[in-house]
């Protein structure tokens, strides 16, 4: 399979976020970067602090987006969180949640995983 190009992983992260926006979530960061990983968007919804991980899939072939978030990457994602919450003084409530998009379709995976 083609790896998306960093256009279309734009285009699907402006999707994302349009869409978390739309259901009152707030940006804080886009695209965090540390050593450890990314985080596409950190956002804020009421009081709990939201790390977003955007995906995007043509086709479900494989499993589809939701599938292609490894154990792995998983880690990865956790990893880059615990950096990014050192610059809190009291870490605030914290989710890992996804946006999957394969096609036409969008769908929103809340607490995808746990530490």
């Amino acid at each position: 399979m083609k790896h998306l190009t960093t256009a279309s992983g734009r285009q699907a992260e402006d999707r994302a976020l349009a869409y978390l926006q739309s259901q009152g979530l707030v940006l804080i960061t886009r695209n965090f970067r540390s050593r450890r990983g990314e985080i596409d968007l950190v956002m804020r919804d009421a009081a709990t602090l939201v790390f977003v991980e955007v995906r995007k899939r043509r086709s479900q072939r494989f499993g589809g987006a939701a599938a292609s978030i490894s154990a792995t990457k998983q880690a990865r994602l956790w990893r880059c969180a615990e950096f990014f919450l050192q610059r809190y003084p009291a870490a605030p409530a914290c989710r890992f949640d996804a946006v999957c998009i394969g096609g036409t379709n969008l769908t929103w995976l809340r607490h995808i995983f746990s530490a």
